[in-house]
């Protein structure tokens, strides 16, 4: 039995909108070395359910405090915080039920790579790790280099998973792989501190939630410590050291290359 309730939170969550980065990665870095389609994808929507989780619970009045994401009521505002937590918990176990299955690789040892990974990736030192030294930004102001190492665990834990995942999936040798999560690595970081910009720079229609909110915490960004035009020429060389390492991957990395090239442009 699935209660109702719960399956619809769980799809207000999920269903959206959306930009769909992290899955989208996973089904091109696999499509780079002939991984097969419906691997990726399986892999794909598990990397989502575990995204969005973090959306839901990151949004919760402890938390964050958002009563708007992706310009629709948040879910614990469509349904209630107990609700919110709970759907929140429903999807981050999905996640790894689909990891397990035949659908996201024929053979047990890959996907019990794919769900180690993604453990470490959302868990404590990563994703999660990152989220509660996000949370202590806001009470004490931390040097640049500890403001990278926050966002590259909040924020680029996932996006490097999708792009080792995709090359796992595909069989790629160590050195693609490293390549691979390198790349994410960097895009990791440029979306991080494009979102930055973006809540200094955009407004709430265009983002689809409340902007402005870490100068009103007094949280410590990049932007806030260098200002805005610094903090795009950084941007501007993240992505472009991203894009070279795809080099070695010719006219089969361009999608790629646009891929973190929008990250740096986008507008929400």
């Amino acid at each position: 039995m699935r209660p109702n309730m719960l399956v619809q939170a769980m799809r207000h969550g999920v269903m959206n909108g959306g930009k769909r980065l992290r899955p989208f990665l996973v089904v091109e870095t696999a499509a780079l070395f002939d991984g097969a389609p419906q691997n990726a994808m399986a892999c794909a929507c598990a990397l989502e359910c575990l995204h969005c989780y973090s959306l839901v619970h990151d949004d919760l009045p402890a938390m964050d405090d958002d009563d708007m994401r992706r310009g629709q009521p948040t879910v614990h505002k469509a349904f209630d915080e107990a609700t919110a937590i709970l759907a929140g918990d429903a999807l981050l176990t999905l996640a790894f039920d689909i990891l397990t299955r035949e659908d996201a690789h024929p053979d047990p040892a890959i996907r019990c790579e794919l769900v180690s990974l993604l453990a470490r990736a959302s868990g404590q030192g990563g994703m999660i790790g990152g989220q509660i030294l996000d949370i202590a930004a806001e009470t004490r102001t931390p040097s640049p280099d500890e403001i990278t190492t926050l966002q590259a665990m909040k924020t680029g834990a996932l996006i490097t998973y999708a792009c080792e995942a995709g090359a796992v999936l595909g069989g790629a040798s160590a050195h693609h792989r490293q390549t691979l999560a390198e790349f994410g690595k960097q895009i990791g970081l440029a979306f991080q501190l494009a979102d930055d910009l973006l809540d200094v720079t955009s407004t709430q229609a265009d983002m689809g939630k409340a902007v402005g909110k870490d100068a009103q915490k007094g949280k410590g960004t990049l932007v806030g410590i260098h200002g805005v035009e610094t903090a795009k020429t950084m941007l501007e060389e993240i992505i472009k050291n991203a894009c070279e390492l795809l080099t070695p991957f010719g006219a089969s990395a361009e999608l790629l290359k646009d891929t973190a090239r929008f990250i740096a442009k986008r507008k929400n």
